[in-house]
């Protein structure tokens, strides 16, 4: 297994406490693999992924508990200079807003050719000729013209591009993608995911897709973890959760998604609100907003129950849900 996520836990110190982001939580990752993880905002998707990068803010962030395995390593138990190396060089991050991430007094190339100036000591010019070469990969137009533009040059989805070469530019083992489609139209959303996917078979990275949107992974994710209150409430293969979601959370992202044949009608929402990470509820932490919830829901805290092979749901009335699809 490339990647091994097992009872991760991470909080944060606050004045009005501590806020526990992640709640114990377990996913893999194999070569070649996507796995989607999806969930409102708060839910704890991105906070895992800084955990598994390192680039965690410690303090006021605090990983409490649990093992990162990549490539049979602990990851938390690694020096900083090694976590390091093995940032960028065999793992990356895409980040959701490419404006933000990108220097905006640094040229394009420049920040491309960092990656190759500092882990594989090139010299400005090679590095350059690479950064020309990577631009060219990911589809940029005129990428020999281009290479000596600034971001703000350029439009969300040719920035969002030079993320994805950023990424890609030392051939990591593993990529993880935040919310590489939000603020994009919806052409270029679909785009940005078929270059993504293009390049994992292309070198058979693992890929973990952060989102919360189910709609952009359906056709390039292998398996989904759906999270809720720092938890993993499902996971499944992709195509099954589709058919049959196992937990109510599941059910009602699902059914918020806008479809054509229900041109005219009220859109569908979740009542209720994600609760807060400083008081999370007793029980199952999603029964406030429940429509099955009863009596055992709000005391027991549910284990992840054993749907099918691959599949799982923390739900005690996994098989109501089911049946009521």
């Amino acid at each position: 297994m490339l990647l091994e996520v097992r009872d991760l836990h991470v909080e944060f110190h606050t004045r009005e406490g501590v806020a526990k982001a992640v709640n114990g939580v377990n996913y893999s990752v194999a070569e070649g693999e996507t796995l989607a993880v999806l969930g409102e905002s708060g839910s704890g998707k991105s906070v895992t992924a800084q955990a598994v990068m390192g680039i965690l803010d410690m303090p006021p962030g605090k990983i409490s508990g649990g093992e990162i395995l990549f490539k049979d390593r602990d990851l938390l138990k690694l020096k900083p200079e090694e976590r390091r190396r093995v940032r960028g060089q065999e793992m990356a991050m895409i980040f959701q807003d490419a404006l933000s991430s990108l220097n905006p007094v640094m040229t394009v190339g420049e920040q491309l050719g960092e990656m190759f100036t500092v882990h594989r000591g090139m010299s400005r010019k090679d590095a350059r000729t690479r950064s020309v070469e990577l631009m060219d990969r990911v589809r940029i137009p005129a990428a020999k013209e281009r290479v000596g533009n600034y971001p703000h040059q350029f439009s969300g989805g040719m920035r969002q591009r030079i993320m994805i070469a950023m990424a890609m530019a030392l051939e990591p083992s593993l990529i993880i993608a935040d919310e590489p489609t939000t603020a994009l139209d919806v052409t270029v959303q679909a785009q940005v995911m078929d270059l993504l996917a293009e390049l994992q078979r292309e070198l058979n990275m693992g890929l973990i897709l952060i989102t919360h949107d189910l709609g952009v992974v359906a056709d390039v994710a292998d398996k989904i973890a759906v999270m809720y209150a720092g938890r993993i409430v499902e996971t499944s293969p992709v195509h099954d959760i589709y058919q049959a979601p196992a937990h109510p959370y599941t059910k009602g992202l699902l059914r918020s998604i806008p479809r054509l044949d229900r041109k005219g009608r009220e859109l569908y929402a979740i009542r209720g609100l994600p609760p807060n990470l400083l008081h999370i509820p007793p029980g199952c932490a999603f029964h406030p907003r429940c429509p099955m919830a009863q009596d055992v829901c709000r005391t027991d805290v549910p284990p992840l129950y054993r749907v099918s092979d691959g599949r799982r749901s923390a739900c005690h009335f996994w098989k109501e849900t089911l049946d009521a699809r």
